[in-house]
């Protein structure tokens, strides 16, 4: 009874956290690792470990996961990896690169919390790691965002306050589902930029766009000039825009929108101060990269 009650009451936990507003994975995890008694946190075979069914990640950083392997190898592994027992071995539901640079490091076992997470917990953690620990290329951020939506049967409105995101960013990224699947797959492999896919994804020619992405390719056209190439309306048409339903309250509504566009988070002009939302410090560090600038330690 008692670990049923334990259950329940983690249950619970995670509920608040999703429904909060922004929510933040660190935080999902650091009530799982408080709640863990120490003798509970136990040794598994990396060999019975399989990825997170929802796993939104496809591609994975070679170069991250070396650096991480070099510090386990010299460290060892400081936190424990979240799994679920599964029909044969355990499902990852967080911690898939901790697992990965650990088998590069040639460890044979790592130390995990094991849960009895529900299939709609298991998607929502994995999303929740993915989208604020690490860089997803865009499409895997917006299956990712779509995924979510979905899940938590909310509205991309509401997904951007829990994510501490613009309303029009999370609109962008959803509209790249509706890119041709080889202009999807030119983004992942960075063969253009996502301001490029987010003018395209206007578009409701797919012949068009397709043209046009070759454009860009082989021509090597700015943003800029892809949006006036496609500004008039009798030879392009666009997808219905979406209305702010935010009213225009001061001078400044025009720039606050762009700089949303741009950094997709939340931007507040007032009192003669720019003030730029973010959810932790990975959020700042992509907020400092956007504007070329780096963190002091």
């Amino acid at each position: 009874m008692e670990n049923n009650n334990k259950r329940r009451a983690l249950g619970r936990g995670l509920e608040e956290l999703f429904y909060n507003e922004p929510i933040a994975y660190d935080k999902v995890e650091e009530k799982i690792l408080t709640e863990t008694p120490k003798e509970e946190i136990v040794n598994v075979k990396i060999s019975e470990l399989r990825s997170n069914p929802y796993q939104p990640r496809q591609v994975f950083d070679e170069e991250a996961l070396k650096e991480l392997s070099a510090s386990i190898k010299e460290h060892g592994v400081f936190q424990p990896i979240i799994i679920k027992k599964s029909i044969k071995g355990y499902e990852i539901i967080a911690g898939e690169r901790r697992v990965k640079a650990s088998q590069m490091a040639g460890l044979e076992e790592i130390p995990a919390i094991i849960r009895d997470f529900t299939e709609e917990e298991m998607m929502e953690i994995a999303l929740l790691e993915n989208l604020q620990r690490e860089n997803l290329n865009p499409i895997e951020e917006s299956r990712a965002y779509k995924k979510l939506i979905d899940t938590l049967h909310i509205t991309q409105e509401e997904l951007a306050k829990r994510l501490g995101k613009s309303r029009s960013y999370i609109t962008n990224m959803i509209g790249l589902q509706t890119l041709p699947d080889s202009i999807q797959n030119m983004l992942s492999d960075k063969k253009m930029s996502m301001g490029h896919a987010r003018v395209l994804s206007k578009l409701e020619n797919a012949i068009q766009q397709q043209e046009l992405a070759e454009k860009v390719i082989t021509e090597g056209i700015s943003v800029r000039e892809l949006e006036n190439l496609t500004k008039s309306p009798e030879k392009f048409e666009r997808t219905h825009k979406i209305q702010r339903h935010t009213p225009r309250t001061n001078e400044y509504q025009y720039l606050e929108d762009e700089l949303c566009d741009k950094l997709g988070t939340k931007v507040k002009i007032k009192s003669n101060k720019i003030e730029i939302s973010f959810v932790n410090g990975n959020d700042l560090n992509r907020l400092l990269e956007i504007m070329n600038l780096e963190a002091r330690r």
